[in-house]
């Protein structure tokens, strides 16, 4: 039996992404299996920085490249972003099998599938940009998601809350119109991968809303009240419209969290 936490750091700190995506497949298999277990004799360690080529160069938000759809460098941009933000969502994914112990089994079930799934998605984006002459590397990209990841690290509800539940979640508003503009430009192929990625995406975020609301009953704290407070605390003037209401509750949201967001969104608190 093989140690799921040491085969999730592996996956996390592979660097080349044919690799990573090759590890996690292999380890949502022999998950899946039953040829895991849940027992370490290697303690937690913080991750600075999780295994990434050399390429894409990360730089400040403001430097990424501009994606207007309207062109296909522009195209193969916004493709390039939707390929890194998978890229390192399949990191977090492993990370919250790596990180968090002595959660239920069905925990780390429920994020090893995240994970081959954010390796799909990756593997999707890739193809698509290969098709239209570029590859992962060939933009700038930032680091946003795994900053997020070192700043929840130490609390399972900080980061079922925020990561999955806002990073994710936003996700779920605004795939719908990139979709519809991919489709305007003629770009089925693209706007099809899109729909694909919605569709799992909104499994995601039910993961981490079921999971977050499973630690609130643990500690007797109100889900929605928690939430308001961890948004305030960490992510200050994040919410913003439009907000998804459909997919959002589907994904685990209900109606006084999905008020309070609109108001958060209009307040710009």
């Amino acid at each position: 039996m093989q140690s799921l936490f040491e085969l999730a750091c592996s996956c996390i700190m592979a660097a080349d992404p044919e690799r990573k995506v090759a590890l996690t497949e292999d380890s949502a298999g022999r998950w899946s299996a039953g040829g895991c277990d849940l027992q370490s004799a290697t303690p937690v360690q913080a991750i600075a920085v999780p295994g990434r080529p050399a390429r894409p160069q990360l730089v400040p938000p403001s430097r990424v490249e501009k994606r207007k759809l309207s062109s296909p460098q522009g195209r193969a941009a916004f493709l390039h972003a939707l390929a890194h933000i998978e890229f390192n969502a399949i990191n977090l994914a492993w990370d919250a099998v790596y990180r968090f112990r002595d959660m239920p089994v069905e925990f780390y079930g429920d994020w090893v599938r995240v994970a081959h799934e954010e390796a799909q998605h990756f593997g999707l984006l890739r193809a698509r940009l290969q098709e239209l002459g570029y590859d992962y590397g060939d933009f700038t990209a930032h680091n946003g998601l795994w900053d997020m990841a070192c700043r929840t690290g130490h609390d399972v509800l900080v980061r079922m809350a925020l990561v999955p539940r806002v990073l994710e979640a936003r996700g779920l508003d605004v795939t719908p119109a990139m979709r519809a503009r991919l489709q305007q430009v003629q770009d089925t192929d693209s706007a099809a991968i899109l729909a694909r990625i919605l569709a799992d995406e909104i499994g995601h975020v039910e993961i981490g809303s079921r999971w977050f609301r499973h630690v609130c009953r643990q500690r007797g704290l109100e889900p929605a009240a928690t939430f308001r407070t961890l948004l305030q605390e960490y992510m200050p003037g994040r919410i913003r419209k439009p907000l998804n209401g459909t997919a959002r509750i589907r994904a685990g949201f209900d109606t006084e969290e999905l008020q309070m967001l609109e108001k958060l969104a209009e307040e710009g608190v």
